[in-house]
């Protein structure tokens, strides 16, 4: 994310009103439920799936659902990323370091 608190303001508020078409393809590809924490310039995302939910399958499958692409392109410009990035492209696995109940 760019250091730019306008277009990071603008990012928040594009979250408020995500397109319905968006939602209804993450659940069609097994999201049951995604969340995206901000502090500053930093993202991080929570995505709870189904269990059969493969990342790079399942995003790929994403990147086809009706919008998605019109989607990725649009918040590309508060992102500061190319138009044509998919979104397993931009959100990235990361490795658990800790789980208190492990």
């Amino acid at each position: 994310m760019p250091d730019n608190q306008e277009l990071i303001e603008q990012y928040i508020d594009v979250h408020k009103n995500v397109w319905p078409e968006i939602i209804e393809g993450q659940k069609a590809v097994g999201i049951i439920q995604m969340q995206i924490f901000g502090l500053g310039r930093s993202f991080f995302m929570i995505c709870d799936t189904i269990d059969s939910f493969d990342w790079e399958r399942d995003m790929m499958r994403l990147a086809e659902m009706p919008r998605q692409a019109e989607w990725e392109a649009y918040v590309s410009q508060f992102q500061g990323c190319d138009s044509n990035m998919l979104s397993k492209e931009k959100w990235q696995l990361m490795d658990m370091i800790f789980d208190s109940n492990q």
